[in-house]
């Protein structure tokens, strides 16, 4: 996968400008790709100059001018290739897992206190894409949405964002328990 297919998936459900397209990225998109500012307007332009989107601009009486961004058709049939493409399967790359890896031979109270800021972290995401998925579903219930909600393409991608975050979260609690434990019992006589 590329940059260009996360962008053209994001906009497919508005028009975004570059600014509200990084702020999706950092929120929703997040969960299953990153990507800095900067790469999110240099593809736009590229997404652009190939007729995979098209921009248009919007004067502004108190601000800068902007421009908004669409797929086109041809941004649609790249999707759409896209997705009969066969999926390779996802791999973890982690620093902290390289760190854990090595636990027998650091400091274990530095990598407890990096597990517990990592624990920390995932528990905001996953608030967040709790408080996500509650606004996307409205007042239905989660069940009813999957079945007749209009778009779940993205509900979905968040419930894997949550599913990822939960699990990034009790791995950390367990690997500082069981490093905890180890230290405990190594102090023992």
């Amino acid at each position: 996968m590329a940059l260009r297919h996360a962008v053209l998936a994001a906009l497919l459900d508005e028009e975004l400008s570059g600014y509200q397209l990084a702020k999706a990225f950092s929120v929703g998109v997040a969960n299953f790709w990153h990507a800095l500012p900067q790469q999110l307007y240099a593809e736009l332009a590229r997404l652009e100059r190939d007729g995979l989107i098209a921009g248009r601009e919007v004067v502004q009486d108190t601000r800068p001018n902007k421009r908004l961004f669409t797929v086109t058709d041809a941004g649609l049939a790249e999707l759409d290739a896209f997705a009969a493409a066969a999926t390779k399967p996802s791999f973890l790359r982690d620093d902290l897992a390289v760190k854990v890896q090595a636990a027998d031979h650091i400091d274990s109270a530095v990598l407890i206190g990096q597990l517990a800021e990592r624990a920390e972290i995932a528990r905001a995401k996953a608030d967040l894409f709790e408080n996500l998925l509650r606004t996307m579903r409205g007042a239905a219930e989660e069940d009813d949405f999957l079945r007749h909600g209009t778009r779940i393409g993205p509900y979905l991608t968040c419930l894997r964002g949550l599913a990822f975050e939960r699990g990034n979260h009790d791995w950390c609690l367990r690997t500082i328990g069981i490093l905890k434990a180890r230290e405990a019992a190594r102090v023992r006589p």
